[in-house]
């Protein structure tokens, strides 16, 4: 494992210098290096409801899902870099990438919401790279009153 400050590598730069790059290309060009980090969550608690706001910077809507599947809400993002034939000719023209640290790949994260929510319940925005979800607190269950168990 090598040292890391604030997130970042130390070595990150020496490895992606485009002389060395030939030689230490092991960095899949699919997965940046701060994919980890692109999904920040604030979540907030109103008044019988629960609303999320989830940082999604650079993604589309169409790029982003929301599934609820056995009480666990799960958002994925996917993004890809496109690379075809007419891309690669263009780097000729337009000159040979140094150093590219825009990200590309699928991230998500999951929160546990419960069984009781339906996807009915769940509301969803997507704005300026931020996705706003609101669903309702869940009504407290209520304990059933003080029970003697028969002892045999």
């Amino acid at each position: 494992m090598l040292p890391a400050v604030f997130g970042e590598n130390l070595f990150d730069d020496f490895f992606d210098d485009a002389f060395l790059a030939p030689v230490f290309h092991t960095r899949n060009p699919l997965y940046g290096k701060n994919a980890a980090h692109i999904m920040k969550t604030d979540i907030r608690e109103k008044d019988g409801s629960y609303e999320l706001d989830v940082d999604l910077p650079g993604f589309k809507k169409d790029e982003v899902q929301l599934n609820l599947e056995n009480g666990y809400l799960t958002i994925s993002a996917e993004k890809s870099l496109n690379r075809d034939e007419k891309e690669e000719g263009k780097e000729k023209d337009e000159g040979r990438y140094l150093r590219r640290e825009r990200y590309a790949g699928r991230c998500s994260r999951s929160f546990y919401v419960g069984d009781a929510l339906q996807p009915s319940d769940i509301s969803a925005s997507f704005e300026d790279g931020i996705l706003r979800i609101s669903m309702p607190k869940a009504a407290p269950k209520q304990l059933p009153a003080k029970t003697t168990v028969e002892i045999k």
